[in-house]
């Protein structure tokens, strides 16, 4: 059987990552202007990766999906980001933050990873700050922290409502400088449709040209995947629209791993669901919950009446609020991880106490504004509260917010080793793209972490033991063989959608998807429902290549073409999330298998079966994938059932 070699260095948990570094191989300055890196994705880590490792001295060329990197999905993220500063001196340290970290994963990500993240965390706050990102601050003048899910201290710093927006400007400030001087080459409007292997390492990639419609090929001595995660597979996400999972599946096409792909987040402070034409969905902050109390009638006839208009929220007394979070979890209350929060909220809705259309609970801030004033809480949630009242047409200082959980983020991706690498050498992920840090559910506030932890202070020094042995290596002709089969594989690929000519739209069969995927591989799974979810989806995408209809050239300027290409991957993904969820016959985070939970409803672990990376392998059109297995083997945290009470 395949043995996967997670290249963890040997020694101490808080040393491996400085033993590390102090080995690792290294390229000289004058070496580096000879070596090609290709970066796809602007994000948070494909920003600062870019600017990283351009300011180091190699070649870069960067490929953006967007029109410019700042309307990359990181600038939507609301909250914050962590960091084990200590500001707040309220006990926090790096062990502490990579012990919540690896506990709110559900005991399911690698530890050395885990604790390197920790461990540099505090450095993205010292570069953001150098950067201009203007974090909050408190009266002594110290950057200002304030509380996360999944954690009994304060350390996540953030800039309102608009942290991700603010990152994302400074990753984009040190990328535009790299641009200015030469040393990165932009190509906005470009998708990333295959990557290219030569002798058996990644040597460069296929995009397609967004504006001309035209396929073009570009080579480089190594290529970074960084373009996010697979939860638009649903349809109804807090994703942006164009975020889609086909970078990272034509990787695994191409013989790198997929990690976990059972494992997506469910956020449980979103706007809920208001009718068939909805495109996405909008994420309320986590970071409401510091101040907001999230609750639902206590009896269930209040809830009929709220739901029939008879009966408004702030009539209810407060004996007849059932703040069930704070009930069930004392010790962590309305800041449990948010997989223990999403399901809370289901249980109550599934069980009629929901409100609005029967799919939601109260966000309610009417003890905060008491407590500590409107302006106080205007000041913190501003710009968050105004975005709901323009989606919702409800004032929310005056009447609760309505939230329900939503799908959100991919803890599963590529799988890579420590040094970032995936299966295929000379092919990276980093981001949401890989799998690595998170386990089986992410702790808020720690996908900004991930993501320029990994483009800052990681793959800058682990991509230099791949290329110290590449500098020998000319620059390879796009006139290969090997560039010109991926190139025909494409073409090939948009001709047959072109030439289809049914009657369905993209939407509507993304849509069919979506509802296959929420209602059987969803917040709830179970092995019935799983193997209906399987066959449904083979059947669906029988459907997508038989009667699809896509308008226009192929040629050309077409969405509709690009909604295609990723679709006819999400339905592979959906199916490959299906296959994977049926074989972990456990409960862990945000994977929960219903046939697996506590007398109280809790995800049940078998960590005597379990306790592995399912490392996915592709076998071939319509063959079934094989997994490998990465056993986690901790030596230095013990693994115990999760307990958010006390």
């Amino acid at each position: 059987m395949t043995q996967i070699n997670s290249k963890t260095p040997q020694g101490p948990l808080a040393e491996k990552w400085t033993n590390y570094k102090a080995h690792q191989k290294l390229v000289n300055p004058a070496n580096k202007r000879r070596l090609d890196v290709i970066v796809v994705g602007t994000g948070l880590a494909g920003a600062s990766a870019a600017a990283s490792l351009a300011e180091m001295g190699f070649n870069v060329l960067n490929f953006c999906i967007q029109d410019s990197p700042r309307r990359a999905h990181s600038i939507a993220a609301q909250g914050g980001i962590n960091a084990a500063k200590n500001y707040q001196n309220d006990g926090d340290s790096v062990y502490r933050l990579f012990y919540d970290t690896i506990k709110g994963g559900d005991y399911r990500a690698r530890e050395a990873n885990v604790y390197r993240l920790a461990e540099v965390s505090n450095a993205i706050i010292d570069q953001c700050v150098a950067q201009g990102v203007p974090f909050a601050r408190e009266y002594g003048g110290l950057l200002d922290n304030r509380s996360f899910g999944g954690a009994q201290v304060s350390r996540t710093f953030y800039a309102r409502g608009q942290t991700g927006q603010q990152l994302l400007l400074g990753a984009y400030s040190a990328l535009s400088r790299m641009i200015g001087l030469n040393k990165v080459k932009m190509y906005t409007r470009h998708e990333m449709v295959d990557v290219v292997k030569v002798d058996g390492r990644a040597r460069g990639i296929i995009a397609r040209n967004l504006v001309t419609g035209k396929l073009e090929r570009f080579s480089a001595h190594a290529v970074v995947v960084a373009t996010g995660g697979y939860v638009n597979t649903f349809f109804l996400s807090t994703n942006a629209m164009a975020s889609n999972g086909s970078a990272a599946w034509q990787c695994y096409k191409k013989g790198a791993y997929f990690a976990n792909p059972c494992m997506v987040q469910i956020h449980p402070t979103c706007i809920p669901v208001h009718g068939e034409f909805q495109s996405k969905l909008t994420l309320m902050s986590e970071s409401l919950r510091n101040d907001g109390r999230i609750w639902v009638p206590k009896k269930k006839e209040d809830a009929e009446a709220i739901r029939a208009g008879k009966l408004k929220p702030t009539q209810l007394k407060e004996e007849d609020r059932d703040y069930y979070l704070e009930r069930r979890y004392p010790a962590f209350g309305n800041l449990v991880p948010r997989d223990v929060a999403s399901r809370a909220a289901k249980e109550r809705c599934d069980a009629g106490f929901g409100v609005g259309a029967g799919q939601a609970v109260y966000l309610d801030f009417s003890e905060a504004i008491n407590r500590l004033g409107r302006d106080v809480v205007e000041a913190r949630y501003g710009n968050l509260f105004q975005m709901y009242e323009k989606i919702v047409d409800d004032n929310p200082y005056e009447t609760p917010m309505m939230i329900y959980p939503a799908l959100h983020y991919s803890m599963g991706g590529l799988w890579v080793d420590y040094e970032l690498m995936t299966s295929v050498p000379g092919l990276f992920a980093i981001g949401e793209a890989n799998f690595s840090d998170h386990g089986a559910n992410r702790l808020g506030a720690s996908a900004l972490m991930q993501g320029l932890a990994d483009g800052y202070f990681v793959l800058p020094y682990t991509i230099q033991n791949y290329l110290a042995d590449q500098i020998r290596v000319p620059r390879f002709s796009t006139d290969l063989p090997e560039f010109a089969e991926a190139e025909k594989g494409i073409q090939d690929r948009i001709d047959k959608l072109m030439n289809i000519k049914g009657k369905r739209s993209v939407d509507s069969i993304h849509k069919e998807l979506g509802h296959i995927m929420w209602d059987l591989v969803g917040m709830a799974r179970n092995a019935d429902g799983l193997k209906k979810a399987i066959e449904r989806m083979k059947e669906l995408k029988k459907v997508f290549w038989s009667d699809l209809r896509i308008p226009g050239k192929g040629d050309d300027l077409n969405v509709e073409l690009e909604k295609a290409l990723r679709l006819a991957d999400f339905l592979e993904i959906g199916e490959l999330m299906a296959h994977d969820a049926y074989d972990r016959a456990e409960s862990c985070g945000g994977h929960f298998r219903e046939e697996y939970q506590t007398e109280e409803g809790e995800a049940m672990r078998r960590d005597d079966l379990f306790s592995y990376v399912s490392c996915w392998e592709y076998q071939g059109e319509d063959k079934a994938p094989v997994m490998y297995k990465e056993a986690l083997d901790y030596e230095f945290v013990e693994r115990q059932q999760r307990n958010y009470k006390n």
